[in-house]
């Protein structure tokens, strides 16, 4: 495929300035929600076929917050489109001043595996509300997902202002030999260097949306009972495969025991390994995860559970406790259903051994002590979180989501995603009315008393 005469189709028809009428672009994003709603069946069939995924899960945690953001979108375009008058400094005067959002052009967005549609859907209309054409490269590793979103997508809108381009590494390389105007990546931090190296040839600005071991510190305040049961569900959720579950916990070694036990519990209950309830957890993605996932299981540390199934790619909910920072499955983020377990017995102690790695994605705190938790906010650097709570903060789109260092560059969702594909453009609008001569020359000492009384 000569992904060049795409880009270039979609180069000329931004030129033509439709995608800045703002009436367009609200009938981009009708248009693409209908095709969602039409096509319901058809995406929950084919996510199932990748990875048992089901109809439940699928719309809870990818199809309603499509929705959600385009009906967000609809909402506030007309608001976030316009003009928007600034002050204006004493120098400047008599002026007025404004900013115009404007599109940035020809946008290249590459999706994830783990989410599909969410996290390839979600930035495409943020770029598509904001006056963008979109090329959108979704994750070749659920395959079925992907040839399902390039049917029903490349058969209801025109090629210069929305497709989709299937395929693996080598697309991937081809298209990114292009020149866009902004990169859209949201994936490993190996594969977003990539990326970025990439982007940086043509100078063009990126977001990368990557991962990281993020943390949940669990205080000896916290209501257990309520804790583990949010802890098993943001943890075990699409089976552990998602960028901001909690990665490991870190106990306060003075409940340790009664709150291992109370995870054990919530566990059963949820995740028991009858059928019916098989039914409703995901595979894994792959063998070669699958086969990373198995070779984390230290059987010396299991607490709970350890069951596979690679007929199945099927990894259950399990938890290893006396973990250490130096055991290998601390070594990188696991992104399966593996929890590991932390004991301290001083907090400053265990912030500092998160901020002795890498800035996490994703930070949670179990506590109802205002002192601790403003503590570990204030002491660690990540992306975004929740207290006692985990992973639901990225359902609200007043919250940019994104995150830092190495967990990711720049952010999304609402507004913020809406300004990631936009052109803060600065005017300031004078009248030929007056013209003071302090900045003519001759410049003299009185000239510059006047700046200084001015500017300082």
């Amino acid at each position: 495929m000569n992904y060049k005469s795409i880009l270039d189709k979609q180069r000329l028809f931004f030129e033509t300035d439709k995608t800045k009428d703002v009436h367009f672009r609200v009938a981009q994003l009708k248009k693409l929600k209908t095709v969602l709603k039409h096509s319901e069946q058809r995406l929950y069939d084919a996510i199932y076929k990748d990875f048992k995924k089901s109809e439940f899960e699928t719309y809870v945690t990818e199809l309603s917050q499509i929705y959600h953001e385009l009906n967000v979108l609809l909402k506030k375009i007309n608001t976030w489109s316009k003009k928007k008058r600034v002050s204006t400094n004493l120098i400047n005067l008599p002026g007025r001043s404004y900013i115009i959002p404007e599109p940035l052009g020809c946008v290249l967005v590459i999706g994830a595996w783990n989410y599909p549609y969410y996290l390839s859907l979600v930035p495409v209309v943020s770029a598509l509300g904001a006056g963008n054409t979109v090329i959108l490269k979704p994750s070749e590793m659920p395959s079925n997902t992907a040839k399902v979103m390039s049917e029903i997508i490349n058969s209801n809108f025109d090629t210069e202002v929305l497709t989709v381009v299937e395929g693996g590494v080598p697309e991937t390389t081809e298209l990114l030999k292009n020149r866009f105007d902004k990169i859209f990546f949201t994936g490993s931090t190996s594969i977003g260097k990539i990326i970025y190296k990439a982007a940086a040839e043509n100078l063009t600005p990126v977001t990368l949306e990557l991962g990281g071991k993020s943390p949940a510190f669990i205080l000896s305040d916290c209501d257990i009972q309520t804790s583990v049961k949010r802890i098993v569900w943001s943890k075990y959720l699409n089976a552990g495969q998602t960028c901001v579950a909690p990665d490991y916990l870190l106990i306060d070694q003075a409940i340790e025991n009664l709150f291992l036990e109370a995870l054990k519990k919530e566990i059963d209950l949820r995740h028991n390994h009858t059928e019916d309830i098989q039914e409703n957890y995901v595979q894994i993605i792959d063998y070669k995860n699958y086969e990373r996932l198995e070779a984390l299981l230290d059987t010396k540390k299991l607490a709970y559970g350890g069951v596979t199934d690679r007929s199945k790619r099927y990894i259950g909910p399990t938890v290893l406790k006396d973990v250490s920072f130096e055991d290998e499955i601390m070594r990188s983020e696991i992104f399966g259903p593996i929890l590991p377990i932390i004991s301290f017995n001083d907090l400053d102690s265990a912030i500092q051994q998160v901020k002795n790695h890498d800035k996490p994605l994703s930070l949670y705190i179990y506590s109802k002590n205002t002192k601790s938790i403003k503590h570990i906010l204030s002491s660690i650097s990540f992306g975004g979180g929740m207290i006692n709570d985990g992973v639901a903060h990225l359902s609200n789109s007043s919250l940019p989501f994104g995150g830092v260092g190495t967990s990711g560059i720049g952010n999304y969702h609402g507004k913020a995603g809406f300004d990631t594909f936009s052109h803060q453009k600065s005017i300031i609008h004078k009248n030929f009315w007056i013209e003071p001569s302090i900045k003519y020359l001759p410049f003299s000492k009185w000239k510059q008393k006047v700046l200084k009384l001015l500017i300082e």
